[in-house]
């Protein structure tokens, strides 16, 4: 009989940002009640997990016939004041490090709770525990699912990162372009006319030599060269002609 394949065994909170977001959600002490949490994760009892603005939802299968349901709720940040503080720390740039499946330390430091009070957690389970074992093993999957894709960090914290760079590209990378209360002001002195440029024959000013020893070192036929400074001659011809 051959000997059963050993299985990996899973790991979470590889990542600066996961480590730092369990860490805020919770240090236990009990030794049993953490070993069994990781048996749960470890043995994929958390099912259905979900990551939305402000709130993570799953279902643990514990001791009993049906899962628990288990929801962590956290405070929410403000995209406009995200990205006034990355300006501010001249670090904008961190969007597209997250992009890039990055993990930047500013940003990371905006964004992610720092005391557990900052994430509420509830199970359906009987356990009175503030963090039962089905809570800590979802915080365990919660933290692969940041490892693996940090902008669910953002997404959880209620914003994201397709909303981020659509308003920093909506502010020039000036977010305080799109403050409350300040409008670009509409000058009020008529603008000077436009310049009228000089009427000159662009083919005429061209310097054909070049441009044939460049067609010529790319492979074009002699007679195609002259056939497309005709046609280039052409055009300039049409684009003179005044519009009815």
């Amino acid at each position: 009989m051959s000997a059963r394949k050993k299985q990996p065994v899973r790991g979470y909170a590889l990542t600066s940002w996961s480590k730092a977001l369990l860490t805020a959600i919770d240090q236990p002490t009990d030794v049993r009640r953490v070993n069994k949490a990781r048996s749960y994760f470890r043995d994929r009892q958390v099912m259905d997990l979900r990551v939305r603005p402000g709130v993570v939802t799953a279902m643990v299968q514990g001791s009993q016939l049906d899962p628990f349901e288990v929801e962590l709720t956290t405070r929410t940040v403000d995209t406009a004041t995200v990205l006034e503080l990355l300006a501010r720390a001249d670090a904008t740039h961190d969007l597209m490090s997250v992009a890039r499946g990055e993990q930047p330390k500013i940003l990371g430091e905006l964004i992610i709770p720092t005391e557990s009070a900052d994430v509420r957690s509830a199970c359906t389970c009987p356990d009175e525990t503030v963090r039962c074992i089905h809570v800590l093993a979802t915080s365990y999957e919660l933290t692969t699912v940041i490892d693996d894709n940090p902008a669910a960090l953002l997404t959880m914290m209620g914003t994201d990162l397709g909303r981020l760079l659509a308003a920093l590209r909506g502010t020039d990378g000036n977010p305080a372009a799109s403050s409350p209360g300040r409008r670009l002001q509409t000058p009020t002195a008529a603008l000077p006319p436009l310049p009228e440029p000089p009427t000159i024959d662009p083919v005429t000013e061209l310097d054909a030599t070049k441009l044939t020893a460049a067609l010529r070192a790319s492979g074009t036929n002699p007679l195609d060269i002259a056939e497309a400074i005709d046609e280039l001659a052409e055009l300039y011809v049409a684009l003179r002609r005044p519009t009815v």
